[in-house]
């Protein structure tokens, strides 16, 4: 395995990251494996030397982020030796057939007053969001945090200045952000530096051999600042695979929706 720094930080990363969408529980989708089949996955994965996993509290409600407490657990993985990254932003459904992922704050609110001020960035979702995370990875810090998405219904001070007082608290280490466009992410940078505040060392985006919207500006503005891009979906959900030397794309994965607003 090689390894990099991830963007103008000191911290080390595996080139390949192992995303934990997929583990969790298949009561939240059917697609999803559950325990018994994803600690061996996990387990191999670090054992060939990916210690960089990617997951999120949205992520089967929270299975997923338990998922991975259980593999380090069960191995006796030294909590130091794993790059742990997660992300805030959506809600977490009450029940685990409960699929919430990808519905914004407003929306979630229609389902009840259970669910005001359980998805967004306002600074109270980001604590609360972080002490779950904490208590589901039974960890005392997260590697790097990433906001899910953009909020445009919380100010950018809000947003950076909550981030950055996760960070000084000890809770996390780094910062990210994820599926936004590159004037979203720039401005919520220079809200951090103009104010002193922690700044974002990653970006995480939709980008694949089929969708290359990603080169028009946001690589750009990446590589010209020094941070780092974390590809979302490599293989285009899956529809990117080659079977006896055959492509195979499916009309189901070529809804201009899903590139736009991948819910991942």
């Amino acid at each position: 395995m090689q390894y990099t720094t991830l963007g103008n930080s000191g911290l080390r990363v595996s080139r390949i990251i192992l995303g934990c969408m997929s583990h969790g529980s298949d009561k939240w989708a059917d697609w999803v494996l559950n325990e018994d089949k994803s600690l061996p996955l996990l387990k191999a994965a670090y054992d060939k030397g990916i210690i960089c996993w990617d997951t999120a509290d949205a992520y089967s409600n929270g299975e997923s982020e338990r998922i991975v407490a259980k593999t380090i657990e069960r191995f006796n993985i030294p909590r130091e030796k794993l790059v742990i990254m997660t992300k805030v932003y959506f809600g977490i459904g009450d029940e685990m057939s409960e699929y919430v992922l990808g519905q914004s704050p407003q929306e979630l609110e229609k389902h009840g007053s259970r669910y005001i001020n359980q998805c967004g960035l306002s600074r109270k979702h980001i604590f609360d969001a972080v002490e779950g995370s904490l208590a589901r990875l039974n960890t005392s810090y997260i590697d790097v945090l990433q906001i899910h998405r953009y909020d445009p219904t919380v100010s950018n001070e809000e947003v950076m200045g909550a981030l950055h007082d996760v960070v000084k608290s000890g809770m996390v280490r780094y910062i990210g952000a994820s599926s936004m466009f590159t004037y979203q992410f720039q401005a919520l940078q220079c809200t951090a530096k103009l104010n002193g505040w922690t700044q974002f060392i990653s970006m995480q985006n939709f980008y694949n051999l089929l969708y290359r919207e990603e080169e028009r500006e946001m690589m750009k503005y990446l590589e010209e600042t020094g941070f780092e891009l974390v590809v979302l979906s490599s293989l285009y959900f899956a529809a990117l695979h080659v079977f006896l030397g055959v492509l195979l794309l499916s009309d189901c994965f070529l809804d201009p929706g899903m590139i736009l607003h991948p819910n991942a």
